[in-house]
Order: structure tokens, then sequence, then C-alpha cells
């Protein structure tokens, strides 16, 4: 993906979510939002990686330590994990087939384990 296509998709991304939940204008406003966009471009960053590495388990490790940064600024686990299920349905329009395929791996695999009660995580 170059930079515009990330711009893109990370804007897609938040757009919904905030259309989804118009609440987080009120409990993040404008801020909030610029962060959602920055922090997708994080989430693309580290799935290009994991593509580099062929290191599904990267992205898992990035999944659980973001989760632990944003629960801590009041997000829920479960908009990153409405995030990561938005970025399922764009990234691949983005990408070749197979690293499409590896980068909604990730992202579902990633979904499922912060689905799971943590202590259920091992």
């Amino acid at each position: 993906m170059n930079q515009k296509q990330k711009q893109q998709i990370a804007t897609d991304t938040a757009d919904g979510i905030y259309e989804a939940y118009p609440n987080l204008w009120e409990r993040f406003g404008d801020k909030g939002y610029e962060h959602t966009v920055k922090d997708n471009h994080h989430h693309l960053d580290y799935l290009e990686t994991a593509w580099e590495l062929q290191s599904e388990q990267s992205f898992l490790d990035y999944a659980l330590w973001l989760e632990t940064v944003l629960v801590s600024r009041n997000v829920e686990t479960a908009l990153i994990i409405d995030n990561f299920q938005r970025l399922i349905e764009i990234v691949p329009r983005y990408t070749e087939t197979t690293q499409g395929d590896f980068m909604r791996g990730c992202l579902d695999r990633a979904v499922r384990l912060l689905e799971l009660p943590p202590h259920k995580r091992g």
C-alpha cells in the first residue's frame, strides 16, 4: 500500500467508526477522531510488517499491546474489535490477493483473540 491508499483506508475506517458511534464525538471530539485516523495508520504499518516477516504472531502481539494502551485511555476493547472488523472489509481492496488474504487472517485472528476473556488468551 502506498501512503495515499493508507490515508484512504485510515480515513474510511475512522469515518465508519464515528458514524456508527456518534457518542465518540462527545467523548473524544476532533482530537479523538484524529487519533483514530493515526491509529489506523499504525495498524496498517503493523500489518505490513507482519506480512514482510510472514508472522501473524507479530500482529497478535501488537493487538494485545494496543488493547492495553487504548483501554488505559478509556477506549473499550469492543471499539478495537470493531475497528479491526472494518479493516477486514477495507484492506483487501487495496492489496494484492495473497497479501490481502494474509492481512485479513491477521485481523481475524486478532479479533478472535480480543474477544476472549484475558485469562483464556494464553
